[in-house]
């Protein structure tokens, strides 16, 4: 009998590693047959590898200039390639700190009032930035980081006067921003640092015509010394229907 167990055993296992896949891609990229994704044995991915052309042009921007504006439709890794970029600077020496900020904005669903202190508050905005920082790093080097200071969440309206010194600051779903909120976060760059500016201009949660990023990203493109990275449907690295349902909504 136990040899039987054993051996129904080892069929249900190769069995379930001969799952066909429900939606077939033509994209040669599929994330199931990548490294990163078998986590079993590490508790934080190491190292990234950009997955098209674009993603490789975002990842050499920020690693060659201090101001980086990536635009771009949702599931291209706009912010995950953001992260892990201030994670590898910080780790690298090149930067004390990093700076995350996000406009608390809703997706069109108003939640009320939230308990708590502020941090509190606006944990529920900011969990995709906490997800890519546990995925980079590890949970517990990452609440050490945020214990000691050297990871930063603020508010996007707790920015004004501040100067970032020897920081490698993200602006995630910068498409939530105004002009002049925009203006005020490009102004707050300092000394040896770098900033990131990431968001979806055509999935603004502000009403028509208040979402500054287009204007931004457009008149930036001019100035010598920063780059303006645009991500298209082709760089959608999610599920191969992301890239087929914006083509028609």
């Amino acid at each position: 009998m136990a040899k039987r167990r054993s051996y129904e055993s080892s069929n249900r296992n190769e069995k379930s590693h001969n799952v066909e896949p429900l939606y077939a891609s033509k994209s040669p990229w599929d994330p199931l047959n990548q490294p990163a994704f078998d986590r079993r044995d590490q508790s934080y991915v190491r190292t990234i590898k950009p997955q098209n052309a674009n993603q490789k042009i975002l990842l050499e921007a920020m690693a060659e200039h201090s101001l980086v504006v990536a635009a771009g439709p949702a599931g291209t890794g706009k912010t995950y390639l953001a992260i892990s970029a201030a994670v590898e600077a910080m780790e690298a020496g090149k930067v004390d700190r990093i700076v995350l900020s996000r406009p608390a904005v809703e997706a069109g669903e108003t939640i009320g009032f939230l308990p708590g202190d502020m941090h509190e508050k606006m944990a529920p905005f900011l969990r995709p930035l906490y997800d890519a920082l546990n995925d980079r790093m590890g949970s517990k080097r990452l609440k050490q980081y945020l214990a000691d200071g050297a990871i930063e969440i603020a508010p996007i309206g707790y920015m004004r006067g501040r100067t970032l010194n020897n920081a490698f600051v993200v602006i995630d779903e910068a498409q939530n921003c105004t002009y002049n909120q925009i203006k005020m976060l490009l102004t707050r760059l300092g000394w040896h640092s770098t900033m990131v500016l990431t968001g979806d201009p055509d999935q603004s949660d502000l009403l028509q015509g208040m979402s500054g990023l287009a204007d931004i990203a457009r008149k930036l493109e001019a100035v010598s010394g920063i780059a303006v990275v645009r991500l298209t449907d082709r760089d959608i690295v999610r599920h191969p229907l992301v890239a087929s349902m914006l083509g028609v909504l």
